[in-house]
């Protein structure tokens, strides 16, 4: 059961350098737009998909131009943007030891110039990744994937790949008590269950079975992990990359989504999230238990800038942290308004 333990980038998109050792569990990825949340978990999907599939074939350089989709596909334009500035690189270590490294030439765009070394070794060992992207996908499934195979179409390899996921048959056997305890209590979210139907997702509940179509968009989300957890793809020494969770999902719904998060973190899943959400943010401190794993990782700009990152093992330690900011402005002048202005 392999763990990413560390990820280094080196004037990688937004970021100068980024050096930073990765939780076990559940790592969290807070910062302002634009400071590369979703490149850094695109940057760690690419490294633990190429480990098995058609991908494995297709290797780590082919793999992030799939998911990153530069312009032209010229992988340079992947380098932090500089005048004159060196290259850029990824690397990513494993618990085992194994280095996956990537570099980029600032004169050379092509895929094949980009330069692999540890793939092989990296490649040894399977790790099942799924990637929950901010739009979601299950309601646009048919014919998808057929277009995606034939098409040039403007959709990065993560939706594809999503779907590919989505539609893999429930796992043989019954289910562990923990997978039916995580089942439960989606479907008690959901209020029902997930059926397809050729390529067509229903839930299926008290009032007959409802089309994906009309379903809210937050709900498609938690679906989705349904039939993650149900087909087997998140299982014990599986990888989650899960892009905003919080995205048009009642708060209401934020602390069953956090207690699923850190349940499958129990059973061996490692996850990785990005948020800009409060209420998400603060219900992993309210949930967390002894023994939860959780590294919240805070990327913001410096004076150049560039993107740098502050980790923390705790959510009192996040700094900076503009998400609690934000609401500790909202609640000063609601207070403020209700002083009559009374308070300075």
């Amino acid at each position: 059961m392999s763990k990413l333990t560390r990820v280094r980038l080196e004037n990688f998109t937004a970021f100068a350098t980024l050096d930073q050792p990765l939780s076990p569990g559940v790592n969290v990825i807070i910062g302002a737009n634009g400071t590369g949340k979703t490149h850094l978990l695109k940057a760690l999907y690419a490294a633990t998909a190429i480990t098995q599939g058609e991908d494995k074939e297709k290797g780590f350089a082919r793999k992030l131009l799939a998911v990153f989709t530069p312009f032209e596909g010229r992988m340079s334009r992947l380098i932090r943007r500089q005048p004159g500035g060196p290259g850029a690189e990824i690397a990513v270590t494993r618990d085992d030891g194994a280095e996956l490294r990537a570099s980029f030439d600032p004169q050379k765009g092509n895929v094949q110039d980009v330069l692999v070394t540890g793939e092989a070794q990296w490649q040894g060992v399977a790790l099942e990744a799924a990637y929950i992207p901010v739009k979601e996908m299950l309601a646009h499934a048919p014919g998808f994937l057929a277009t995606a195979s034939k098409r040039e179409i403007a959709f990065e390899e993560v939706y594809v790949d999503i779907l590919k996921k989505a539609f893999l048959p429930q796992l043989k056997g019954d289910h562990t008590a923990n997978r039916q305890k995580l089942l439960t209590t989606l479907q008690k979210a959901l209020e029902g269950r997930v059926i397809a139907k050729g390529e067509h997702f229903f839930l299926k509940n008290s009032q007959g079975e409802l089309e994906f179509t009309l379903l809210a968009e937050g709900m498609r989300k938690l679906a989705l992990v349904w039939l993650l957890i149900q087909n087997g793809t998140l299982l014990s020494g599986s990888v989650l990359f899960w892009d905003e969770p919080e995205a048009n999902l009642n708060p209401s719904l934020m602390g069953e989504v956090v207690e699923i998060i850190l349940e499958l973190q129990r059973q061996g899943v490692q996850v990785f999230l990005t948020t800009h959400n409060y209420v998400l943010l603060k219900e992993f401190d309210l949930r967390q238990e002894k023994g939860d794993a959780i590294r919240y990782l805070s990327l913001f700009r410096n004076a150049a800038h560039a993107v740098e990152a502050k980790a923390s093992d705790s959510y009192t330690g996040i700094d900076p942290n503009d998400i609690v900011g934000t609401f500790s402005d909202l609640y000063d002048r609601e207070l403020k308004r209700g002083l009559g202005g009374l308070v300075p």
